[in-house]
Order: structure tokens, then C-alpha cells, then sequence
């Protein structure tokens, strides 16, 4: 026993340095695969940003500014007269209607699964939401043609067009004629595709509440609004802000879906019933059959929609900061 102790000892020296060097060779090893993978995803991104600006060059060269300011888009005519001012006005409308209408709706489907929901549907109810995430968009671009828009078109738009008629400014909002393809179809659509990304975070986040927070609230005659107006939601608008940024920057750049029902028009209507584009539309319905200026015109509306979506994310980014510093942190 003492001569197996003593050969123990002995050989201990050895393993224990042949056991750090293996963990620092680990180390190094996981330090610089993660260096390499961030370095590499930077790469990545400038060689997009490079390779946008090269292939839209010759239209910001050609057109400049007015490129922004011009609505008119024929690419036909020799030479083309393009414009950005229609599919950035579209972009941008549809995206504020869609999340108009999926930042209540979302974040009142996740108050009601963390609060008042019973334990039994629960579950349900969140796979319904999470398999919302998973159907292909140009799924609800077939339906929103053959269904949604039909609909809206012979029932709900009429009555929109009758109720604010003659009235200032919404009458032109709500303007007809009724479109089975139209912004607020597509907004609508959007909507329905952000709603299960700010559903799904809000739910999550409120579900790291404290209960001692909550009990407390109910405990000094609080209800459950005033829970979560006042204890829920401050205590998680972090990671509200988040979500909602991140379904504002999936429905900037959705494609399909809203391809089959905004229309395609590159005019500028008051109406949100009219047809319209978007920036991700008009690439999608002409880059194939673009050449030349077209095609470097399209390049550069890519570039305008790589640059939204950017400053979007980091006005997002800029507007947690202040809430975590404001909250201490």
C-alpha cells in the first residue's frame, strides 16, 4: 500500500501538468473558434454591404439623390426613370399598420397565457402560436389572395368606405375603390406573421417575473391590471422592446407573402385600400428580368432597405441601453 502511495506521488507531478496543458489547449482552442466565428460573421457582412454598393453604383451614379425623391418607376423607357420614393413609402406604411395591429394583440395573447389563462390550455394555445412561426410565408401569401383578400374586398372594405366617407382625412385614408390587393392586406398579413415572435418573447419574459413581486402586488388590493400595468411590464419591457424590434425587422424585409397581395404599384396613394409595393416586392416581381440600369436599380433598393432595417435595429439597440441604464445596470 505505501509502495502504490509513494508510485502516486511520484507520477503526480507529470499528470497534473499534462492535464493543465490539456486545458489550456482547450482553451485556446474554444477562445479562438469563437474569435473566428465573430470575425467571420463580420466578413460576411461587409462582403453583402460591398457587393450591394457595387452592384447599385451606376444607378446612385446616374440618378443620385432624386433617386429618394422620385416616384415615378419605368424601366422601360431608354433611358429607365427610376424611382424609390413609392416602394419606401409602401415598406414603411405597411410595416407601422402590421405593427399597429400585432403589438396589442401579441402582447395580449401573452398576458392572457401568464396570467389568466387556465394550466390545461395553456399549452395549446402556445403550440397553436409557435406553429404560426413555422408556415412558410409564401403559404400566407396563397391565402391571403385566394381568401383574406376576396374578403376584405366584398365585405370589410365597403363598410370601412361607407362609414368614414366625407369625413376630413379619414375619408382619403379609407378611400376606395375596394382592391382585392391592397397596403392594408398586406399589413394585415404582416401582422399575422409578426404576431407569433412578439407573442412567443412577451410570454417568455413575462414568465421571469418574480412571484414574490406579483403576490405582493395582489397581496395590497392590486388587480390584475394594475399587476400588469404596474409590476409585469416595467419589470420586463426590455425584453418587450426586443421582440417587438425583432418582428419589426421581419416584417421590413418580408418578401412573398406580401408580393401576392399588395398589388405591386409603384404610385403613391392616400388610401390604404389602394395597391401599393414594397421594396422587398418590387425586387422579388423584377430582378429576374432586369438588366443593365434596372437591375442596378433594384441592387440599390436593397442597399436603402439593408440601411432601414440597420438604423431600425440600432435605434432598438440605442433605446435599451437607456433602459437598462435607467433601471441601473
Amino acid at each position: 500500500m505505501a509502495v502504490h502511495d509513494a508510485t502516486m506521488e511520484a507520477a503526480g507531478p507529470y499528470d497534473r501538468a499534462r492535464a493543465l496543458n490539456a486545458f489550456k489547449f482547450g482553451d485556446k482552442s474554444f477562445y479562438w473558434v469563437t474569435r473566428l466565428s465573430a470575425i467571420f460573421v463580420l466578413l460576411l457582412l461587409g462582403g453583402i454591404i460591398i457587393s450591394l454598393i457595387v452592384g447599385a453604383w451606376p444607378a446612385m451614379r446616374e440618378y443620385g439623390f432624386h433617386f429618394l425623391t422620385t416616384e415615378r418607376w419605368a424601366p422601360s423607357l431608354d433611358p429607365p426613370i427610376l424611382g424609390a420614393l413609392g416602394p419606401l413609402y409602401g415598406t414603411l406604411l405597411t410595416s407601422i399598420i402590421a405593427m399597429a395591429i400585432a403589438i396589442p394583440v401579441g402582447l395580449g395573447i401573452a398576458i392572457f397565457l401568464t396570467e389568466l389563462c387556465p394550466i390545461w390550455a395553456r399549452r395549446p394555445i402556445s403550440i397553436a402560436i409557435e406553429l404560426l412561426a413555422g408556415i412558410p410565408s409564401i403559404i400566407y401569401g396563397m391565402w391571403g389572395f385566394f381568401v383574406l383578400g376576396p374578403f376584405m374586398a366584398d365585405t370589410f372594405q365597403p363598410a370601412i368606405i361607407n362609414l368614414f366617407q366625407g369625413v376630413p382625412v379619414l375619408g382619403s385614408i379609407f378611400g376606395g375603390p375596394p382592391s382585392y390587393l391592397s397596403l392594408f392586406n398586406a399589413s394585415l398579413i404582416l401582422a399575422i406573421m409578426v404576431l407569433p415572435f412578439i407573442t412567443a418573447i412577451a410570454r417568455d419574459v413575462f414568465a421571469t417575473v418574480p412571484p414574490v413581486l406579483k403576490e405582493a402586488a395582489y397581496g395590497v388590493g392590486c388587480t390584475t391590471w394594475e399587476v400588469v400595468r404596474n409590476v409585469v411590464i416595467p419589470y420586463t419591457r426590455v425584453g418587450v422592446i426586443g421582440g417587438v424590434m425583432l418582428a419589426l425587422g421581419r416584417a421590413l424585409g418580408e418578401t412573398m407573402a406580401v408580393t401576392f397581395i399588395i398589388g405591386n404599384s409603384f404610385r403613391i396613394s392616400p388610401s390604404i385600400f389602394a395597391p401599393g409595393t414594397t421594396i422587398s416586392a418590387a425586387i422579388a416581381s423584377e430582378f429576374a428580368e432586369s438588366d443593365g440600369l434596372h437591375q442596378s436599380g433594384l441592387m440599390l433598393l436593397g442597399l436603402l432597405l439593408f440601411v432601414l432595417t440597420f438604423f431600425v435595429l440600432a435605434a432598438a439597440r440605442l433605446m435599451l441601453m437607456r433602459l437598462q441604464q435607467k433601471a441601473g445596470k
